[in-house]
């Protein structure tokens, strides 16, 4: 990870991005209306609560065979993965609500899906939204040796195979954070000096963690055990909750990020990007499936990946009025605004390109 951050150009291109921000004020200020989530989202919350936790509950209380054990465990992964994408994310960019407390508690469901504030916040609101796509800069991007994610990254035989094997791995990553990836993060992050909003003590981010990780353990590990569910069903509900979350959050994500049109600029030599941060965001950012009401319920707009990215503070229930905003304002300067019409559609594109970063550089 290069530590230097690099620096965007300071002139809009056709002043897009005043334009734009001056166009969507105006569309909250005419329907007086709050950047905010309203009753949609808080209703949306209680429905995937009820559907991450009725299921915990049920496998404690009733005596049932194991198949329907893990349906559950599976049916728990969905509730958990919307959570993180309506719930929790809405919550951490300070959108679900106009009253702090309220994000701060709803950013705080993240310790329900096994992550953690600090590092969350430091990895997406910083890394992530601030210099999205850029190698060395953008952690997203960043897979270790086993997928190539960009052409940048160094190329090993095996991963000519990626497009085959990586949906494999993509379910490890809520398993990843429960484990091993939150302790490594922080390390990281404390050395870097890296924070979101008030910089906190080392001392209590450390403690933070680690007791939010063994009540973590007692709530879904020991506590099953303890009523009397044997152990090994236990953890076999346990990585099948996580890996079906996983699963779900990582096709999300990459299908924003890691496709055929999305760039991955980087800095020239004195580490200055080439366009400003909002025109940055429309050649490194794509929507998918923006017109599937269920698509957009269940990912919490994060198929309006472009909106989000430009206006991170908006609730995600508004991205669907402002997308137009977006996209004529977009057209007017010539610019691009990348979108897939189908999710199917954007799968296919994601594990195409995967394809092609998995060939030998020289045969690409």
């Amino acid at each position: 990870m290069n530590t230097t951050a690099p620096t965007f150009a300071k002139q809009d291109k056709l002043k897009f991005f005043r334009t734009l921000n001056l166009r969507v004020n105006n569309y909250f200020k005419e329907n007086n209306i709050s950047k905010a989530g309203n009753w949609k989202l808080h209703l949306k919350a209680i429905i995937l609560f009820t559907v991450f936790l009725v299921p915990y509950f049920l496998i404690l209380t009733l005596n049932m065979p194991f198949w329907a054990h893990l349906l559950l465990t599976i049916v728990m992964g969905i509730g958990m993965a919307g959570l993180g994408m309506n719930v929790m994310h809405d919550g951490n960019h300070g959108s679900y609500s106009n009253k702090n407390w309220v994000n701060k508690i709803m950013g705080g469901t993240i310790y329900v899906l096994a992550g953690n504030v600090y590092n969350w916040q430091v990895q997406h609101n910083v890394l992530h939204h601030t210099y999205t796509n850029i190698p060395g800069h953008d952690e997203d991007l960043d897979a270790g040796r086993i997928i190539r994610f960009t052409k940048s990254a160094k190329w090993h035989r095996f991963h000519r195979f990626q497009h085959y094997y990586s949906v494999f791995l993509y379910g490890l990553l809520t398993f990843n954070w429960a484990i091993t990836t939150d302790f490594k993060q922080m390390r990281n992050y404390l050395k870097r000096k890296l924070s979101y909003g008030e910089p906190k003590s080392p001392k209590i981010l450390w403690t933070t963690l680690i007791i939010t990780k063994i009540i973590y353990v007692a709530i879904w590990i020991v506590l099953p055990i303890v009523i009397g569910i044997v152990w090994w069903k236990v953890l076999i509900g346990f990585f099948i909750m996580h890996y079906t979350a996983g699963l779900i959050l990582s096709i999300v994500f990459q299908l924003a990020h890691v496709v055929e049109e999305t760039e991955n600029p980087s800095p020239n030599e004195l580490g200055e990007m080439e366009n400003t941060w909002a025109i940055h965001q429309l050649f490194t950012t794509t929507n998918f499936a923006p017109k599937n009401r269920l698509v957009n319920w269940y990912t919490g707009g994060l198929n309006h990946q472009i909106e989000h990215h430009i206006f991170p503070n908006i609730s995600h229930i508004h991205y669907g009025k402002i997308a137009k905003i977006v996209r004529e304002t977009a057209q007017e300067c010539n610019l691009p605004y990348y979108e897939y019409k189908t999710m199917r559609d954007a799968i296919i594109a994601h594990f195409r390109h995967l394809k092609e970063l998995g060939m030998k550089p020289e045969m690409a």
